[in-house]
């Protein structure tokens, strides 16, 4: 009779590992937010992207998707300090423009979670008439600030002075699925005589459909920048405002779109005073 023997094949010890083994896990970033770390996956994907997350003190978080015990704690080494990533983009334009914000009276269209309400109010504006045609997207940290008049469910293409009842200093749009050209003239009544305005252009959705490729992205550099010198015209013709200059938006649209922050003043700079850029 033949028999047959098993043999165990003996597993070396590999020393301690990072985290516990447990059976259980999670994406890392669904962790993140679980921990209070992040306030929404977007974020917390950019955060382990960049690097910025760490479990102990070397071992760097590489991948979003990345699966690890649910009970691994978690630390983001550098915090991002705004409610999303468009606060980037806005931040981009200040930089450039140096409009004057503190003190002042904003008005944001298409504030959504309210990155570009939250840069306005780290620069001290006395308050932000934050406006979306959505529901329950801004942020709490926004919605609670006691300068934070939040107007949801509101079309920004039928804003009346009713509903925001004082002349606004500064306004920045950040529309989407929606020419800037539809909702610009009914808050451009709204503005006081030295206002500064700071607008996202989107080229893929200010061109025609048939310029617009696969997957809803612009490729063409020529079709972005006659997008651009379309809402200029505009702006200059039909309202009046005066161009002070346009800058690349550091962070892409969520499928890969270049986006422009646009700068104009309601009125032109005194006779002599060059435009920022």
């Amino acid at each position: 009779m033949l028999r047959c023997s098993l043999h165990r094949t003996h597993t070396p010890d590999r020393g301690p590992r990072p985290y516990p083994e447990l059976s259980l896990k999670k994406r890392a970033d669904v962790l993140l937010v679980a921990q209070g770390l992040c306030d929404s996956r977007s974020l917390a994907q950019r955060l382990i992207l960049a690097g910025e997350v760490r479990i102990g003190q070397d071992h760097v978080v590489r991948k979003p998707g990345q699966l690890f015990p649910e009970e691994t704690t978690l630390r983001v080494t550098k915090p991002f300090p705004y409610v999303s990533r468009g606060a980037l983009k806005l931040l981009a334009g200040i930089e450039a423009f140096s409009p004057p914000l503190s003190g002042r009276v904003a008005l944001d269209l298409g504030a959504s979670t309210g990155g570009f309400s939250d840069v306005m109010l780290q620069n001290d504006v006395s308050r932000v008439y934050a406006v979306d045609v959505g529901y329950g997207q801004l942020h709490a940290k926004i919605r609670n600030d006691p300068r934070v008049v939040c107007l949801e469910r509101v079309n920004a293409r039928y804003l009346t002075a009713e509903q925001i009842p004082e002349n606004i200093d500064i306004l920045t749009a950040d529309v989407s699925f929606i020419s800037l050209r539809k909702v610009l003239p009914a808050a451009a009544v709204l503005l006081a005589p030295d206002a500064w305005i700071l607008v996202l252009v989107k080229p893929q959705f200010e061109a025609g459909r048939h310029e617009v490729g696969k997957g809803g992205v612009i490729r063409d550099p020529a079709v972005r920048q006659r997008c651009v010198e379309e809402i200029c015209t505009f702006a200059r013709e039909s309202l009046g405002w005066f161009h002070h200059g346009t800058v690349a938006s550091p962070v892409k649209g969520p499928k890969g779109n270049q986006e422009f922050i646009v700068a104009f003043t309601a009125l032109r700079p005194p006779e002599g005073e060059e435009a920022t850029r």
